[in-house]
């Protein structure tokens, strides 16, 4: 009942109430970006949902515009949006469309899908989400191979309204203290290249 209709009823429910509790934060926040980095905003990238289909997602920015690597581009505003996850919040809205769940492997960039193995693609059989498996094992600080295993075992379990709500809180502990926010030796995470399973 949860895999059919339970999980779309509870995404839509939940995200709807957090975007109306979290809309004086939300409105703070993008002064602050505004006021700190210029227009845009928010950032805006065409990443993987369900199947693969294409779909924009939005977080609020924390990186200058022009070139150089995310280290040098990173604001100390930024900063500290990322390491309490507080740049995501405008994901919200993409639950609210149908293009991500709260709960599912995160969104990667269209062109990791050629890298993949079969078993890691399998990742994408399922709405992408704001936390999941591999985030509340670590965040950012899980490696490569290990998130995208995690990712696999989500996809292919059934869904259940119980361990969700787990990985909901896991996560939001998770950012509430910072931890997992970016991979050792990096400002995120690095790229992922090729598959070496």
């Amino acid at each position: 009942m949860y895999r059919r209709f339970g999980k779309r009823g509870f995404d839509l429910l939940a995200a709807a109430l957090l975007i109306a509790a979290l809309a004086p934060a939300m409105a703070a926040v993008a002064l602050a970006v505004r006021l700190a980095l210029g227009r845009p905003v928010l950032f805006r990238q065409v990443r993987a949902g369900r199947h693969g289909a294409p779909f924009i997602l939005l977080k609020f920015r924390t990186m200058r515009e022009g070139a150089g690597d995310d280290a040098a581009r990173m604001t100390r505003l930024g900063r500290g949006l990322r390491a309490i996850a507080i740049d995501e919040w405008p994901q919200l809205v993409n639950v609210l469309r149908g293009e991500m769940s709260l709960v599912g492997p995160r969104p990667l960039p269209l062109d990791y899908l050629p890298r993949f193995s079969a078993r890691q693609a399998s990742r994408v059989s399922v709405l992408p989400g704001l936390a999941g498996l591999a985030q509340a094992a670590g965040r950012n600080a899980v490696p490569w191979e290990a998130r995208l295993e995690l990712d696999a075992r989500y996809a292919e379990a059934p869904p259940r309204l119980s361990r969700d709500l787990r990985l909901l809180l896991r996560c939001a502990v998770l950012a509430a203290t910072g931890r997992g926010a970016a991979a050792p030796g990096h400002a995120t995470m690095p790229t992922f290249e090729k598959n070496r399973a």
